[in-house]
């Protein structure tokens, strides 16, 4: 099981390689997975940047909560580029988005191939609205819909009014088409059930559920 960590903040549109290129290089230049971080994705959205990072266990219980050890370099470098998201921000950790729900399949019923294809989806949340969220997905991923379409995680995050959604799938899965199980019965009653309380980010630039996946542009996995 991987522990994840998402960090929202705003990011100039374009700074993508920039941005990329500093992780990039302390990534190789130092060794995350020293302390306890095994993976880091950076994806963008829109004016959006979000960035998961992945740990061995959840750093609460093994006391290691630092990121890299040049975290204020990389703050500096990427400081023209990356600003934060929540007006009430004061610190770091006012960026953590929180983790308001998460499901993975019991052994039984989890999937023989179970890769780590992770989609990122971004919308916005109605304040308040996180139980209501949760138990919509609850009821849902209850059932054998998850399993069938090849879910093997989901993880549901939110800050300020930024709707955070983590779907893991099969590799065989993802590979199918991302867009298949949205022609599912089921699945257009979780969006019906949801559209009270989740919205697209930017209604104007929305067409489908496909624009509402963020873009990787940088990924790290620790090699040992």
């Amino acid at each position: 099981m991987v522990f994840r960590n998402v960090i929202v903040c705003h990011m100039v549109p374009g700074s993508d390689d920039i941005v990329g290129d500093v992780f990039g290089y302390y990534d190789k230049s130092t060794r995350p997975q020293d302390l306890g971080v095994i993976g880091r994705r950076l994806l963008s959205f829109h004016d959006l940047y979000i960035h998961v990072i992945e740990r061995r266990e959840d750093p609460r219980i093994s006391g290691q909560t630092r990121g890299l050890p040049a975290f204020q370099k990389i703050a500096e470098a990427i400081a023209p580029y990356v600003t934060p998201y929540p007006k009430y921000w004061k610190n770091p950790s006012d960026s953590v988005a929180k983790e308001f729900y998460s499901w993975v399949p019991d052994e039984d019923s989890a999937p023989e191939s179970a890769g780590r294809n992770l989609t990122v989806i971004i919308g916005r949340i109605k304040p308040g609205a996180e139980p209501d969220v949760a138990r919509i997905f609850g009821e849902s991923d209850a059932g054998s819909l998850p399993v069938q379409l090849g879910v093997t995680g989901r993880w549901l995050y939110s800050i300020d009014d930024v709707y955070v959604h983590l779907l893991e799938r099969t590799d065989a899965a993802a590979a199918d088409g991302a867009g298949q199980d949205h022609e599912q019965p089921v699945f257009a009653k979780i969006m019906a059930e949801l559209s009270p309380y989740i919205s697209p980010y930017n209604p104007e630039a929305w067409r489908g559920p496909e624009d509402s996946v963020a873009h990787e542009f940088y990924r790290w996995q620790a090699e040992d």
